[in-house]
């Protein structure tokens, strides 16, 4: 599905996204149009999902990053989408999975200070009720952290 010329114009792209059709035209040795097809074809695809600006956490004084692992007793659709429902609402929540193993769900949530997260977690289990076990791991250091995908 991919060619090495798509495979390249991602790379790019995950790095600066704001290049210009010019430059990476000419980083592939393509000419303008054919080189805007492809992006096309990418986007139309779904391949490309968006195109954002990275803002710097620390700097915005969101300095706490919290793992947040959840059993529940429940397990039925309607339930599910009602806790979808509510973590949709929240916009500490970085990232969101369904998981198998010992517990159910895991979310990364990213708030300024403990305060911050304790606000973050009563509106987590009182918005969602059927929680069995809310187990919060808080990160010390970021020693990881990219949205560059390995191509």
């Amino acid at each position: 599905m991919l060619d090495k010329i798509d495979r390249a114009l991602l790379a790019m792209l995950q790095q600066d996204c704001t290049s210009s059709l010019q430059s990476l035209a000419e980083a592939v040795n393509l000419t303008t149009t054919p080189c805007w097809k492809r992006l096309k074809r990418l986007d139309d695809a779904g391949i490309i999902r968006a195109r954002v600006a990275l803002l710097d956490n620390e700097k915005l004084g969101l300095s706490l990053t919290a793992f947040v692992l959840i059993k529940t007793q429940h397990h039925t659709s309607e339930w599910y989408q009602a806790l979808v429902s509510v973590v949709e609402t929240m916009p500490q929540v970085l990232a969101f999975y369904r998981m198998a193993g010992e517990y159910d769900y895991l979310m990364q949530v990213l708030v300024a200070d403990m305060k911050s997260y304790d606000l973050f977690y009563k509106q987590l289990v009182n918005g969602v009720p059927g929680l069995i076990d809310v187990t919060t791991s808080f990160a010390m250091e970021k020693i990881k952290n990219t949205t560059v995908l390995p191509l």
